[in-house]
């Protein structure tokens, strides 16, 4: 059997704890120069999955993410934890873009690469859409498996997963190629490896590169070139313009408002009778009970 082709699809997204006044922008859009950057929680669940399909069954794990030029750090970090390699889409013409635009640029990218498998996590915590994957598969004209909790099983062609769904579990067989969606209940991914940290701490895309102005990079990368990492624009996936960005982009948001949370008063209760039956009675007097 030939070897796997695996893409994870991950995303460099704005840490939700940390949300404050300046998370948006007037124009709708998230302010992620305001925010810390982190990898996408769920995106690590579905890493995990196909690094153990890789242990198992051996594999090329390619990571796909689209944003800035900093969002290679995401790339860097799965090479960290066992991934073979990354790619980034990264062009002004994808700023904006909401989940439609989005999956159209990935599902580009993917018919470039070639894929058996693409694995994403269920949803992003800066949108919570949970439509990307989906919206993947679609545009790919792939079955799908969302929710999945674990890909038990590989035989010749088929895959068996274990999907969590509200009052127990599923078990379903599908053929590749197939988009695959990672839900939160599924093992949480592996840590960094040393030897791996090693390895690719000096992989970096072009634009990085230029940034820093280093000598010794351009002969580092041509003598390994595992540390490269590419960086495709719209051109370099035959993407069209007018699918991409906020013109691609259907979804608007109408308007934004700021909600700041504020205490109300507060009464500490003992566990005496007197002020139990106290609470009891202001209660009934509310309304709330009775």
């Amino acid at each position: 059997m030939k070897q796997l082709k695996i893409v994870v699809l991950a995303k460099q997204v704005p840490d939700t704890r940390n949300v404050g006044k300046d998370a948006m922008k007037e124009d709708g859009t998230v302010n992620r120069a305001a925010l810390p950057a982190i990898f996408n929680p769920e995106d690590l669940n579905a890493l995990e999955q196909a690094l153990s399909l890789k242990e198992r069954y051996g594999a090329t794990v390619t990571v796909l993410t689209m944003g800035p030029s900093r969002a290679a750090d995401v790339i860097r970090e799965a090479m960290y934890r066992g991934a073979d390699g990354g790619v980034l889409l990264t062009d002004r013409k994808f700023a904006g873009s909401d989940t439609l635009a989005t999956s159209y640029a990935i599902s580009c990218a993917i018919r470039k690469m070639g894929a058996d498998i693409i694995v994403a996590g269920r949803q992003a915590i800066d949108g919570d859409t949970a439509q990307v994957g989906p919206q993947v598969a679609e545009k790919l004209g792939l079955p799908q498996v969302t929710y999945t909790e674990e890909i038990e099983s590989l035989d010749g062609d088929k895959l068996t997963i274990r999907r969590h769904i509200e009052g127990g579990i599923e078990r379903v067989t599908t053929t590749f190629p197939v988009v695959i969606t990672v839900g939160s209940s599924a093992p949480v991914c592996r840590p960094r490896n040393a030897k791996c940290v090693m390895r690719y701490k000096h992989a970096r895309t072009t634009s990085e590169i230029q940034a820093l102005e280093e000598d010794y990079y351009p002969a580092l990368r041509e003598a390994r070139g595992y540390l490269n990492i590419p960086e495709w624009g719209v051109a370099d996936v035959d993407a069209e313009d007018a699918s991409l960005g906020l013109s691609g982009s259907p979804t608007k948001v109408k308007q934004i408002e700021n909600i700041v949370f504020q205490a109300k008063e507060a009464k500490k209760l003992t566990s005496s009778d007197e002020d139990i039956n106290s609470l009891i009675r202001e209660l009934i007097t509310a309304h709330a009970i009775g």
